[in-house]
């Protein structure tokens, strides 16, 4: 079986070459632009395509505000920063996530707190979270508070896994009810939707990523996104390193970052954004495929939420055993077809393996089964 899969992805790719996970698709006007930032000499972090890819971003997002960061990182430790996360309280998010979502929420001193996720969405489960937190919280006067830990929970930051939105609104609506803000991991979102919104525009604040193996580039990248006007500033100051705008004086008012994507960056990604249509179109295409091969294999493709739209990322299967994982993990990469799994989940990391934790059995299942897939745009 294994062999089938390995000649129909080199088939479908036109190649048997080494096939990555996922590689950049410079074919537009990625050299026009990143030779004019050039010329113009602003190729640090002022300058006309900064300015430009937020305000593209924002149409592209549906979303009033955009700040740009130097990586996806960035944009989520100042996301959270923006909603008053602050050291020694809690941040619930998924142990089913890329480490950068947990070292974001260590970068301030909080602590993650894992809940589990959807077996069907690889996303957080809103009705374990809701049973969870009807357990293990409490509603004071200034906020939300675990009751066993004594510790203020002070957001919550569900992850869009391989660009796959699951109950976002429900997510959304029980954190509300208990005064948790939520920031939307959209490191993997760009371009999936969920009833006609666009990943990022759920919760009160989003981070972005353009890391090079992203649906687009800028050769790493990140952006924050938000409705409110007050934030986005808040976030462009302290990204800003909390510089006080002065015609000459050096002056700042707070602990600031060096966060701000550079010019340079930014004529790259302004030139991959104007690709995006093609890129999810392409995406979709590959999707389908994978979907059509793998049903007639009786293996299972990860399909979109009901009623998202997505942008497939990273396409993924879920075989039947950690066994047949590795199998098949160990065959496909001795054949020059790069698989990966999922990640380990957080909470077996040594750093965080201390943290609180509501139980991840689905977490568990999938960490076991999942893996990912040649997933690159075939233009």
């Amino acid at each position: 079986m294994y062999s089938e899969v390995v000649s129909f992805i080199q088939k479908t790719f036109g190649t048997t070459d080494f096939l990555p996970l996922h590689e950049p698709r410079f074919v537009g006007n990625e050299k026009k632009y990143v030779a004019d930032a050039i010329d113009s000499t602003f190729v640090s972090s002022v300058g006309a395509y900064v300015n430009r890819f937020e305000e593209d971003f924002s149409v592209a997002t549906q979303q009033k505000y955009t700040v740009a960061t130097v990586n996806g990182t960035a944009a989520l430790h100042i996301a959270m920063l923006l909603v008053a996360v602050e050291k020694d309280t809690e941040v619930l998010t998924q142990a089913l996530t890329f480490v950068a979502t947990c070292n974001a929420i260590s970068y301030i001193g909080a602590i993650p707190h894992f809940v589990d996720v959807s077996k069907d969405t690889l996303g957080m489960c809103p009705e374990k979270l809701e049973e969870y937190l009807a357990d293990i919280a409490e509603i004071r006067n200034e906020g939300c508070y675990n009751k066993h830990t004594g510790r203020r929970i002070s957001a919550c930051v569900p992850m869009h896994t391989f660009g796959h939105i699951g109950d976002i609104e429900r997510i959304v609506s029980i954190c509300d009810a208990y005064q948790i803000p939520v920031v939307e991991d959209a490191a993997e979102a760009l371009g999936s939707y969920k009833n006609g919104k666009h990943a990022g525009s759920f919760g009160k604040v989003a981070a972005f990523s353009f890391n090079g193996n992203k649906i687009i580039t800028s050769g790493g990248g990140g952006a924050i996104t938000t409705a409110n006007e007050t934030l986005a500033k808040k976030a462009k100051h302290l990204t800003t390193t909390a510089k006080i705008p002065h015609k000459y004086k050096y002056e700042h008012d707070s602990i600031g970052y060096n966060y701000r994507m550079p010019n340079l960056n930014a004529a790259l990604l302004v030139a991959q954004l104007e690709q995006l249509p093609l890129f999810l179109e392409k995406k979709r295409a590959l999707a389908q495929q994978y979907r059509d091969f793998f049903k007639a294999q009786s293996l299972t493709f990860i399909t979109e939420p009901k009623n998202a739209t997505s942008n497939y990322w990273l396409m993924a299967l879920l075989l039947e055993n950690e066994s047949e994982r590795d199998a098949f993990l160990e065959y496909t990469n001795e054949h020059n077809v790069m698989t990966r799994p999922i990640w380990q989940l957080m909470n077996r990391l040594s750093m965080f393996s201390d943290c609180p934790s509501a139980p991840l059995p689905n977490s568990e299942f999938l960490e076991a089964r999942v893996v990912n897939i040649p997933s690159s745009v075939i233009l």
